[in-house]
């Protein structure tokens, strides 16, 4: 397995595993709801490498990626301590380690660029996930309430941090 930034090639195959992990019901974007066009993918990968506090890292596995980590970084002098945080990782590929050394890539970079808070939110019956970002270090912050409508309901989301 291989842990590395994102590069404007993967476009094709970064937005695969997008419109995959989002059939899992646990990211932001319904299944298929999702209509970048691998054109608009590689733009926004592009844009976000000349992005000083901003990174994707991918983890990939016999040349196909399988997981990723998004470290989006805060734009003004009050918050540019801070990143959020968005990961997905494959069914089939959890449960391997992945999802750790793609946290411990971010953290590595998070000190590099002066970064000393990361957050995130996860769905409150997203148990799996929970249990990972607090192994990770991550302290529950607070609940956000019916933050998200999922199938005509109101969900909740957990908010955590991570001071670095």
């Amino acid at each position: 397995m291989i842990i590395r930034p994102i590069v404007g090639s993967d476009a094709q195959q970064f937005l695969e595993l997008s419109n995959k992990l989002d059939e899992s019901g646990f990211m932001l974007y319904e299944p298929g709801e999702r209509k970048t066009t691998v054109e608009e993918q590689r733009k926004s990968i592009e844009r976000i490498q000349f992005e000083k506090k901003s990174i994707f890292f991918v983890a990939e596995v016999d040349n196909k990626i399988v997981g990723f980590i998004a470290a989006i970084g805060g734009k003004v002098k009050r918050n540019q301590h801070s990143a959020y945080l968005v990961l997905g990782v494959l069914e089939e590929y959890q449960g391997q380690g992945i999802a750790t050394k793609l946290f411990h890539q971010v953290f590595k970079w998070a000190k590099e660029v002066k970064i000393s808070r990361l957050e995130l939110t996860v769905m409150k019956d997203n148990i799996k996930a929970f249990n990972l970002y607090r192994k990770e270090g991550f302290m529950l912050e607070g609940e956000k309430v019916h933050s998200l409508i999922i199938n005509g309901k109101p969900v909740n989301e957990y908010y955590l941090y991570k001071l670095l």
